[in-house]
C-alpha cells in the first residue's frame, strides 16, 4: 500500500466547510491517478488512531483533509511509531479554518494543494517533539504559551465555528484580560534559567499560526532547529499599536522582542499551563523540547 495515499477527513472542519467540499475534491485527485482511501473522523483524537492502524496496515503516504487540528492528529499518529528508515508523506486538502501550516508556501489554499498532490511535490519537514509530564506530542507547526495560547483557548472554548472573526474576537478579548507571567525555561543547555516575564512565547517549525498571523518570520521548516520567539512584557496599548505588526512578521523588530534558533529547549514549569499545538489547546506540564530533522515529507 506504499503508493495508495490515506486520507484523514475531519467532516467538520471549517465549521461544516469541508463536509460539502471534500467529495469534489477527493474526485479530482482520483481522476488526476492518486490512488486513496478515505475515512472521516468523529471524535477527538480518532485520527490518530486510524492513522496508526493504517501505517501498520502498511500505508506511508497521508492526506490531512480538513484544518491544522487534522494535520496534527496524522503526525501523533505516525510519530513516534514511525520507522526512521522509511520517511512518511503528508500532504493537505485544506478545507477546514486555519490551514497555517501550508500557508508557509501559498495563500491559494485547496488549488495549490491538490496541483501540488498531481504533481507529486514534496520536500523534507522537520518534526518538532514535546515531552511533558503526561507523555509526549509532535507537531510540524508551533507550540505558543501566554498571549498566543489564550487566545486560542478562548476561540476554542466560545468561537470556534467563527472563522478569521473568532480569532479576530478572541484577541480582542484577551487584550482585555491581558496576562504577563514567567515560563521558566533553559535554551540549548545554557547556564542561566530565563525567568523573565513575558506576554507570549512561541516554538515553531513554520511560520504562521491562527491563519495568518507571521508568528516567526525567520522559521524555516527543513533546517533542524526551534525557532523560539519571545515577546516581553509589553502594554496593553502598546500591544494594540504593533498589533498589525504580528501579521507581516515586523513584531520581531520591537525593542521587547526576541528571536534565536535553538535545538532544545528545557521547560522549569511549576505546573502545567494552557500551550496551543498546532491550532489544538492543550494544558500540558512541558518538560523538553527537541526536534526530528527531516523525519517527514510534506507535499508542498
Amino acid at each position: 500500500m506504499s503508493g495508495t495515499f490515506f486520507a484523514v477527513v475531519n467532516p467538520a472542519a471549517g465549521g461544516g466547510r469541508c463536509r460539502k467540499l471534500v467529495a469534489p475534491a477527493l474526485d479530482r485527485l482520483r481522476a488526476g491517478g492518486i490512488e486513496l482511501e478515505a475515512v472521516e473522523t468523529d471524535a477527538p483524537g480518532q485520527g490518530s488512531r486510524l492513522t496508526r492502524d493504517a501505517y501498520a496496515r502498511g500505508f506511508r503516504k497521508f492526506i490531512a483533509v480538513g484544518g491544522d487540528g487534522t494535520a496534527y492528529e496524522i503526525v501523533n499518529g505516525l510519530f513516534p511509531g514511525a520507522d526512521r528508515g522509511v520517511r512518511p508523506t503528508l500532504g493537505f486538502l485544506p478545507l477546514g479554518t486555519g490551514n497555517s501550516f501550508l500557508r508557509d508556501f501559498t495563500d491559494r489554499g485547496v488549488e495549490y494543494a491538490i496541483e501540488a498532490l498531481l504533481a507529486g511535490r514534496s520536500r523534507e519537514c522537520d518534526v518538532l517533539r514535546l515531552r511533558h509530564t503526561a507523555g509526549i506530542v509532535h507537531y510540524i507547526n508551533l507550540l505558543s504559551m501566554g498571549f498566543s495560547a489564550n487566545v486560542a483557548s478562548l476561540r476554542a472554548r466560545r468561537f470556534k465555528g467563527w472563522g478569521e472573526l473568532g480569532y479576530q474576537t478572541s484577541i480582542f478579548i484577551s487584550l482585555a484580560r491581558m496576562q504577563r507571567r514567567p515560563f521558566p525555561l533553559r535554551v540549548d543547555g545554557e547556564e542561566r534559567i530565563d525567568r523573565r516575564p513575558c506576554l507570549f512565547l512561541t516554538f515553531n517549525n513554520s511560520k504562521f499560526t491562527g491563519g495568518t498571523m507571521m508568528i516567526a518570520p525567520k522559521a524555516e521548516v527543513g533546517d533542524g532547529l526551534i525557532e523560539y520567539v519571545r515577546w516581553g512584557p509589553i502594554g496593553r496599548l502598546g500591544l494594540i499599536r504593533n498589533l498589525p505588526t504580528l501579521y507581516d512578521g515586523t513584531h520581531i523588530q520591537h525593542p521587547l522582542a526576541e528571536r534565536r534558533p535553538a535545538k532544545q529547549i528545557e521547560f522549569h514549569l511549576e505546573g502545567p499551563v494552557d500551550t496551543m499545538v498546532d491550532g489544538e489547546v492543550l494544558r500540558l506540564q512541558c518538560q523538553t523540547l527537541d526536534v526530528l530533522p527531516s523525519a517527514l515529507n510534506v507535499v508542498v
